[in-house]
């Protein structure tokens, strides 16, 4: 059975993974700014507060994250443990040179390292995004954490490389045998219907650092 102080500590985790403090979570999933904070945790009474089932729904919904994550949070270690990803801009990810046919980093001139914390996924790597296409979720300057070997679904976003070089960051619409439906970060920017052959590479967003 799930305990109070692990139902909260896992909200704090994924603020944290997604760059926000509990306050700028719960601002970020449509709730009241102070629905997070600590003080609001026990009542005046001392009985426990707990989030609620849609509150919960609502922060899954949006940082994009899964209750399988979720829960992996619930279970992750004690406190920040961090690791070296590559780094390099998203102008620069359209390059043939700068990835494997598998969407790996092939960690040459142009890259750098940053510290982030371990997300335990041994292939993901940074792009920092440039720019303001992918408004208004993701702003020029903000770092994204992305993995070329975690699983895609519906709603996911994600970072697509095409053969061609142009390199987009969307959300997972649709996925057949055949077609990937991306749906634009930006509302001015159309939905895309790309041929499976058309992409090199697609990777999950896994943390944003804004």
């Amino acid at each position: 059975m799930l305990s109070h102080e692990q139902i909260w500590t896992a909200i704090d985790r994924l603020a944290e993974r997604h760059g926000y403090s509990p306050s700028g979570l719960a601002r970020r999933s449509g709730l009241d700014a102070t629905s997070f904070n600590r003080s609001k945790r026990i009542g005046a009474d001392g009985r426990k507060r707990w989030p609620s089932t849609e509150s919960v729904s609502k922060v899954l919904a949006a940082t994009g994250a899964s209750l399988d994550e979720f829960l992996r949070l619930i279970e992750a270690r004690e406190g920040p443990v961090r690791s070296t990803v590559p780094l390099i801009g998203m102008t620069q990810a359209g390059s043939g040179r700068m990835f494997t046919e598998d969407g790996l980093p092939t960690g040459g001139a142009g890259w750098e390292e940053i510290d982030f914390p371990d997300l335990g996924e041994e292939r993901a790597f940074a792009l920092e995004v440039q720019g303001d296409s992918m408004l208004p979720l993701f702003r020029d300057g903000d770092v994204l954490i992305v993995s070329p070997s975690a699983s895609v679904r519906k709603g996911d976003r994600i970072v697509v490389r095409l053969h061609g070089g142009e390199v987009l960051a969307k959300e997972l619409k649709r996925r057949t045998a055949r077609t990937v439906e991306l749906t634009s970060l930006n509302p001015d920017h159309e939905e895309r219907v790309l041929n499976v052959g058309e992409i090199a590479w697609m990777a999950r967003v896994m943390w944003v650092r804004q």
